[in-house]
């Protein structure tokens, strides 16, 4: 602990230093994300969670990792008894166990408190894991099956990203395009898929001259070889995505920028 003197106007200085600290004091306890307000508008028969003021069940919620060895395609968040858990659906399959701390901790900690994997049906690996809390760092260790070694991993959840949980099934949904100039359009309302809490979204265009698309810096291929060029890209609900679309229409092929985005408003089950 530290002590500071105060030579000046000793008893004000003083005065105005233990106001400081009360005021800190009274602080300390806010910040829980709920207030007695949020409980009473709660609508009846609904839980209201301690932890960061969401209501109890489930939720999507977007990761960002330290590692692009390490990407999660998907997470759910499920708010329980005040407890937050999630499951991380991994983009392969490289991955033993998880453990939340440091690759060191983990060497020290019992093989109980190691995370393993459920498999889905169509092979991904999901983990569930405890979240400390939302916009933080928070440590991962995962064990490489295939090195036999601890990796060290660092997990923010981002609060700002959370949107409704929808179960796994095929919906419709409308969908609007920007950019471009207008002259190729896409068919709306379209498929949407969704597997272990990942989207994907069918895309037919207005014209059979698109032959990739770019969707977060990944290349996709059409999934037809006749008609309107058909492709099949993860998404997201409610949320502008960035795409790009080579079209070999012109005289050379060019690259176009759009704006694509899902009304999860719309969405349907199929």
């Amino acid at each position: 602990m530290r002590f500071f003197s105060i030579r000046k106007g000793g008893r004000t200085k003083m005065k105005k230093l233990w106001m400081m600290v009360l005021l800190l004091a009274l602080c300390a306890g806010c910040g829980t994300g709920q207030t007695q307000d949020d409980a009473e508008n709660a609508a009846p028969g609904t839980e209201v969670s301690q932890t960061d003021g969401y209501t109890e069940g489930k939720y999507f919620i977007d990761v960002d990792s330290s590692s692009t060895m390490f990407k999660v395609v998907s997470a759910v968040l499920n708010v329980e008894n005040g407890e937050m858990t999630a499951d991380l659906t991994l983009s392969g399959q490289g991955y033993g166990y998880l453990y939340m701390g440091t690759g060191e901790e983990a060497q020290q900690a019992p093989a109980e408190e190691y995370i393993g994997y459920i498999e889905g049906a169509d092979g991904a690996y999901t983990y569930t894991v405890p979240v400390a809390a939302l916009d933080q760092e928070i440590d991962c260790a995962a064990w490489s099956i295939k090195k036999e070694a601890w990796y060290d991993r660092v997990l923010v959840f981002r609060s700002e990203t959370i949107r409704p949980w929808v179960e796994d099934g095929t919906y419709t949904v409308e969908a609007t395009l920007e950019g471009g100039g207008g002259k190729s359009t896409i068919t709306s309302p379209l498929t949407l898929t969704i597997q272990n809490g990942q989207m994907t979204a069918r895309i037919e265009w207005s014209s059979p001259y698109y032959d990739y698309m770019v969707v977060d810096f990944v290349e996709y291929l059409p999934v037809n070889t006749e008609g309107n060029s058909v492709f099949e890209i993860p998404v997201k609900l409610d949320t502008p995505i960035e795409i790009t679309a080579d079209t070999i229409a012109m005289s050379e092929p060019h690259e176009i920028d759009y704006v694509l985005t899902l009304s999860g408003d719309t969405l349907q089950k199929a």
